[in-house]
């Protein structure tokens, strides 16, 4: 395991009891997680993104926040919704944050998740092409080729004859550019077909604690399957660098009163069930002593496949709490995986 690093929902609530009561402290907060986590020596602060929901949305105002306040962790996102995205603008908004944390940003995109309201991607302006019976999935696919091809950084725009700038020579492309962040783009996968799909592209894997279920086998080994997939078929596409896959894990070190009274009946079984329209295995959640959760995550298959394991945490408990559980794997954990 090479990198460790923290995935948050942004989750906020109005009730007493929660530490997020609002969208400014989950904003303030998330940014304060970040610099403690970079503190802690953790590798990558990422953050979810939901439309229409008490949660993150707009992720590269934060992402360029986090960016002038810390100085080495990688800043993501686990994923962006590319049915809700205009990819010129995003491009914009993406090299804009990346040059700002000096090229940290490792950007996970994808068709998205069950959804707040119905078609909420039309509210944004965007809907299938017409006549053409493409649904959401193949529009967001649409937005994602137009994103990676504009992340080149080639000139497509004819320049105006009477500029109010002088222009370089040749045609025009957006503006900032920041090389090496097309490499630094992710896919959200949660199949063997998508996840082959994804290393055609060029793109580094996202699996996350749910995937489609293929073979009924445990959700561990289902998912370090997809992994192989993957990577056999980076290796056919003929890809010269090599490729980043990330798997996320609800992990908790009980090494206090409180972490057992918060998580020491945490549900410990994969979870099977339906999930827009298809059988979907759920990951299990770890919590245990330090030296059992060693144990109990050396037997998880996926988490040996992948090179970046991204812990979600309850952001509702706030910073302090939070750097805490950070540090306890990272501390009394990590270690024992091989990392650093």
């Amino acid at each position: 395991m090479k990198n460790i690093g923290f995935l948050s929902f942004g989750h906020w609530n109005p009730h007493p009891q929660s530490g997020t009561r609002s969208a400014s402290d989950v904003l303030l907060q998330s940014i304060d997680l970040a610099v403690a986590a970079e503190e802690l020596g953790a590798d990558g602060a990422y953050f979810r993104v939901h439309h229409f929901a008490q949660q993150l949305s707009s992720p590269f105002p934060l992402l360029a926040a986090i960016g002038t306040k810390t100085s080495k962790i990688e800043i993501g996102t686990g994923v962006i919704d590319m049915r809700y995205e205009n990819p010129f603008y995003m491009v914009e908004d993406a090299g804009a944050a990346d040059l700002i944390s000096g090229g940290r940003l490792q950007l996970g995109i994808s068709r998205g998740s069950p959804e707040q309201v119905i078609d909420g991607w039309r509210h944004f302006g965007y809907q299938p092409a017409p006549g053409e019976d493409e649904s959401g999935s193949d529009m967001a696919r649409r937005h994602t080729a137009v994103f990676l091809d504009l992340l080149e950084g080639k000139g497509f725009a004819q320049p105006s004859p009477r500029p109010m700038f002088p222009n370089p020579p040749g045609l025009l492309r957006l503006e900032p550019h920041s090389a090496g962040l097309r490499e630094r783009i992710w896919w959200g996968a949660a199949s063997t077909e998508t996840c082959i799909w994804t290393a055609k592209k060029g793109m580094n894997l996202q699996s996350s604690t749910l995937v489609v279920n293929e073979s009924g086998k445990p959700f561990h080994e289902q998912q370090a399957d997809q992994i192989r997939a993957y990577k056999a078929a980076w290796q056919e596409a003929g890809h010269t660098r090599t490729p980043r896959v990330s798997v996320s894990r609800s992990i908790f070190a009980l090494t206090s009163d409180q972490d057992r009274a918060y998580f020491g009946r945490q549900q410990d079984n994969d979870q099977f069930g339906q999930i827009d329209n298809f059988r979907a295995v759920f990951g299990r959640s770890y919590a245990a002593e330090p030296d059992k959760l060693i144990e109990q995550l050396r037997e998880d298959t996926a988490i040996a496949e992948a090179d970046t394991l991204l812990l979600t945490v309850p952001n509702q408990l706030g910073v302090a709490y939070n750097a805490h559980v950070i540090e306890s794997i990272l501390k009394h954990v990590a270690p024992g995986l091989g990392w650093r």
